[in-house]
């Protein structure tokens, strides 16, 4: 079952002025589930996003970068159209031109150059895309587009996640209310080398193109790229910023100001929310683990050496188990690959226990204590290296009898 989460009320997900959403159960899915979404956009609203940097990536990440990326829509996307049930990786040429025409489709629906429509896809891998039953439900969804559709949003991307991913937030930038609510979804082939499986986040600031992209990276950085359930990158993560300026304030173009800082921030704390929430719906998690490394010299020794811990099956099970077997963990501190680490000078905790230092078990270390903590729901790994000043912190959770079934029956 998910860990400490609990799906957030529809009423408690804000409005974003500029932003309308539409679902559908397009039959995508085997179960009469809602697969479909469209995410429409106001004329002038502001979109960036990082993708997959898996060199199989789906043919929605290839159209959507294309997309995003040309000169003449950058600025001007109108729509995302996201389905779940199918990856439309792994599909060659076809699945490209699937996913054109998708935005072919919708574009035509709603008026606007195909450059100006987003595809996203999650689902069973190799798989053609049933394009006929997306563009069947692209009536309904555009039928009931509503700004407060966003409960119903984070419900229509769901795949073997259990519970729903949203968050909202509100700041104050120079006396102006300023809102953000965010979907996502993720539960396993969890390791992201950008972002997450799926996931959009809206504010109505006002912020430049370029700005917001440099939003987009940090937030992704801090919080989707610092989760791991099982150290699969999928072949279609994508994140997507969008900012549609309707909050009506001062264009934010400076990214020494303080309302930069500040959007920043509060964009990049919501991102963290939903990617903890990933962890916590990780498939099968019992336990929400907290891996943080202190004391190196850069940070990607620091990540090298949490990801090793974060990843190892072994450490993982042990977690499941509550079994303080916790020379795994500096089994896999060792082979991280920091070629020159003195393990005689590094510490490990398991909350607030001391366990290991003087590269062995340390003298106060009792079992009783690993027991106790090994028992808790949320669970913090902390290693102090000792040779720097760097650090970092991963995000991530057990490996559970569950994980095993529900990756063995995920296509029946």
């Amino acid at each position: 079952m998910p860990v400490n989460i609990t799906p957030p009320l529809p009423e408690q997900l804000l409005p974003i002025k500029g932003v309308s959403l539409g679902i559908a159960a397009a039959g995508i899915k085997k179960s009469n589930r809602k697969d479909l979404l469209v995410i429409a956009l106001d004329e002038g609203a502001q979109v960036a996003g990082v993708f997959t940097q898996n060199r199989f990536c789906a043919a929605p990440v290839i159209v959507a970068k294309e997309h995003l990326s040309h000169p003449d829509t950058k600025s001007s996307i109108r729509a995302l159209v996201i389905n779940t049930g199918n990856a439309n990786a792994g599909t060659g040429e076809q699945g490209i031109a699937s996913a054109r025409t998708a935005c072919a489709e919708l574009a035509a629906m709603l008026g606007c150059d195909v450059r100006q429509v987003l595809p996203f896809s999650t689902g069973v891998i190799m798989e053609p895309l049933p394009l006929e039953k997306i563009v069947a439900g692209l009536p309904i969804a555009l039928a009931n587009l509503k700004p407060d559709n966003w409960f119903a949003a984070a419900e229509a991307i769901m795949t073997t996640d259990i519970v729903p991913k949203a968050v909202s937030k509100q700041l104050s930038l120079n006396g102006t209310t300023v809102t953000i609510t965010g979907i996502a979804k993720g539960s396993g082939m969890i390791h992201p080398n950008m972002a997450t499986m799926l996931g959009y986040v809206a504010t109505d600031a006002v912020v430049s193109q370029p700005l917001l992209q440099q939003m987009a990276r940090h937030a992704a950085d801090h919080s989707f790229n610092r989760i791991t359930v099982d150290g699969d990158t999928s072949t279609n993560d994508a994140f997507i910023l969008i900012a549609t300026g309707c909050a009506g304030h001062a264009e934010i173009a400076d990214k020494g100001s303080a309302e930069f800082s500040a959007l920043q921030q509060a964009l990049t704390e919501v991102a963290v929310q939903l990617a903890q929430a990933i962890v916590r719906d990780g498939e099968g998690a019992t336990k929400f683990i907290t891996v943080r490394i202190e004391g190196g010299r850069t940070q990607d020794e620091c990540a090298k050496a949490a990801y090793a811990i974060a990843h190892s099956p072994l450490v993982k099970t042990a977690f499941f188990a509550s079994d303080p077997n916790l020379g795994r963990i500096l089994a896999a501190i060792g082979y991280a690959g920091i070629s020159d680490l003195d393990v005689s000078k590094l510490q490990l905790y398991l909350d607030d226990v001391l366990v290991a230092e003087n590269g062995g078990r340390a003298q106060s270390y009792l079992e009783q204590d690993g027991q106790r903590v090994m028992q808790q729901a949320e669970i913090t790994v902390r290693v102090v290296l000792n040779r720097g000043q760097a650090s970092t912190t991963v995000w991530t959770c057990d490996f559970s009898y569950d994980y095993v079934k529900i990756n063995a029956g995920y296509r029946s």
